[in-house]
């Protein structure tokens, strides 16, 4: 399909019916997000990737009971650094320099441009900083999905408060921004499987200047 054809297939599905999606489309998936866009290409966050049927039933609750969590093939937990520090903006220098076969010296300006950027914020605005961020990984984790013909339900809907102490995130440095489940629509019982998608017309959306 075409990626409109694509784009135009998914929608956030209601209802999964369990079935296991392959490790091939899921490595792939992976992959795309993986390339996300995001600010300096930081990437200032970590996935979480949820199969066990046990843990997702402990999550169920935290997101008010949505039947997804517990039908979906898999969960993919977005959570995004609390602060950007020093020592991570540095493990991603020495990321790029052995990436790219650069020197650490030829990077200073770089890390400058980021710790001036971060230096000016409160740590609460740098962990709102890494939220955009995660909300540019799922866009691009849904365009794929779609591509790859895997249904998606992304939620806000759930407790970051409660997902994270079960997660244990704090001790990482993480707070939980977005859940995505995947897997497969079920058809019988999912009562938005054949609603055409409503959009604002071009004409409303798109402003020529």
């Amino acid at each position: 399909m075409s990626i409109i054809d694509s784009l135009s297939w998914r929608y956030a599905v209601k209802r999964m019916n369990g079935n296991q999606i392959s490790q091939d489309k899921l490595d792939t998936l992976l992959d795309a997000i993986q390339l996300s866009a995001s600010g300096f290409g930081l990437m200032p966050y970590q996935i979480f990737i949820v199969e066990d049927a046990d843990l997702k039933a402990k999550i169920q609750p935290i997101a008010y009971g949505q039947p997804q969590i517990v039908e979906s093939s898999h969960l993919l937990i977005f959570a995004a650094w609390n602060e950007v520090n020093e020592a991570q903006v540095d493990e991603y220098m020495n990321l790029i320099a052995e990436t790219r076969g650069m020197s650490l010296s030829d990077l200073g300006d770089f890390k400058g441009a980021i710790m001036g950027s971060m230096g000016h914020r409160t740590k609460e605005q740098q962990a709102q900083w890494a939220d955009r961020q995660v909300y540019l990984a799922m866009g691009t984790a849904l365009a794929a999905a779609a591509e790859l013909q895997i249904d998606t339900t992304p939620m806000e809907g759930f407790i970051p408060a409660k997902l994270d102490e079960l997660l244990g995130l704090e001790a990482k440095g993480l707070h939980s921004v977005l859940i995505m489940a995947i897997g497969e629509r079920d058809e019988a019982t999912d009562y938005m499987v054949n609603v055409k998608k409503v959009r604002t017309p071009k004409s409303d959306l798109f402003i020529q200047l």
